[in-house]
């Protein structure tokens, strides 16, 4: 089996993987109706999830990293079907938080280490293809995932969602210890060296892009589904279809993204992408009162979010190539961070203002986010050119004096 193969395949468990994180969003309201809580306090699931992958996935990388990747990737996909079935079998809200944790640290585990299989994999003129292709899997799980999960919710229970996912996880496993290959360990880097690395000023502005960026689309999407059945006013059936196209265009996005990446760059695929994420909120929050309006908007947040996801992971490994798997650790940890307070800050905003007001702080965020890139993008790019002009005239000096 070719690279390519094994690279899809990681591909296809990614979207099993990224179908337990964002369903949530999509069965929210059901959740809260039958755990007898307020929706703002059902999308916590995704702050308690997003804590402990953020903390969580750091230590868990360290102590596993000497560990065979294969062996690693099918060790984190077993604990992510305990996690399924404690959602499924045990009661209560308590229990739903526990199954949040446990998948949250097993989900964390297997996306760093499937990244990390993914760069070792990919051609080194394609390795920006390769992510996106990987994060694909998680941008389906919106297409296909989320919408079937708010189906299969409606017609039978949310609980069901959880027990399809667990099963799918024991298949996963297999396609895994089917398809990649053994892949060694690396040696083992201290927390404290991998938070070392946070010292250096562009590794640092690069994450925060990571942070605004994601807080923002976070704050939105955490309350997508009670938003288009309050605010926009849509049908159970029209809120699954919203779903699935913005799923779809999630989909195109990440592809295009990572196209972008090795075609036009990193800077103008980045900022490009984040200023159209704003741009799409903005409408959002302008024409939230029309579903028909609001329909292509939705595939228009999505394709330009999702856009930015293979981009930035490529950017992040290129400034610190050495050090691969502890980017990727760090930018998931920050990832999640910034799913967790986008998810708070949401939750602020929906009992404090409104619901509709989501999509405006949302916007902001990620606007934060453009700028920065733009910023530090620019500023590096002009240190480039200067280091690569002075070297020129050294070597101008050198020759003259020959």
């Amino acid at each position: 089996m070719s690279n390519s193969w094994k690279i899809y395949m990681l591909a296809v468990v990614s979207f099993l993987v990224g179908t337990s994180e964002f369903m949530i969003a999509g069965i929210l309201d059901k959740i809260a109706a039958d755990t007898g809580v307020t929706v703002a306090a059902a999308g916590q699931l995704i702050t308690v999830f997003s804590l402990a992958y953020a903390f969580g996935t750091p230590f868990l990388m360290a102590a596993t990293s000497r560990m065979e990747r294969r062996k690693l990737l099918i060790y984190s996909l077993a604990v992510f079907v305990v996690g399924n079935g404690i959602a499924l079998a045990l009661p209560g809200f308590g229990a739903l938080v526990l199954s949040r944790i446990v998948i949250a640290l097993s989900a964390g585990v297997f996306v760093v280490t499937s990244l990390t299989v993914t760069s070792k994999l990919a051609l080194p003129d394609r390795q920006g293809s390769a992510i996106a292709t990987v994060v694909m899997g998680f941008s389906t799980a919106l297409i296909v995932g989320v919408p079937i999960g708010r189906v299969v919710a409606a017609a039978y229970d949310w609980k069901t969602t959880f027990g399809a996912i667990g099963a799918l996880g024991l298949v996963a496993i297999l396609i895994i210890a089917l398809t990649i290959p053994r892949t060694e360990g690396e040696e083992p880097t201290p927390l404290r060296e991998q938070l070392a690395i946070l010292k250096q000023p562009k590794i640092a502005i690069a994450l925060s892009v990571t942070f605004f960026w994601i807080s923002g689309y976070s704050i939105a999407y955490t309350y997508i589904s009670p938003f288009l059945l309050s605010v926009t006013g849509m049908s159970e059936k029209m809120v699954s279809a919203g779903l699935f196209a913005f799923g779809i265009a999630s989909l195109i996005g990440s592809k295009l993204g990572g196209f972008g990446t090795d075609k036009w760059g990193v800077a103008r695929t980045l900022v490009g992408g984040m200023l159209l994420h704003t741009a799409a909120l903005v409408l959002l929050s302008l024409t939230a009162h029309s579903a028909v309006i609001v329909f292509p908007l939705l595939m228009l947040w999505s394709f330009s979010a999702w856009s930015s996801g293979p981009t930035q992971q490529y950017h992040l490994i290129t400034l610190a190539p050495e050090a691969s798997g502890i980017m990727l650790s760090l930018n998931s940890s920050i990832l999640q961070l910034a799913m967790a307070a986008g998810a708070g800050i949401g939750g602020i905003v929906v009992e404090r203002v409104s619901l509709s007001a989501v999509s405006w702080i949302g916007a902001a965020g990620v606007a934060v986010a453009a700028l920065t890139a733009a910023l530090s993008l620019g500023l590096s790019r002009s240190r480039a050119l200067s280091r690569s002009r002075q070297r020129a005239e050294e070597r101008s000096v050198a020759q003259a004096e020959a």
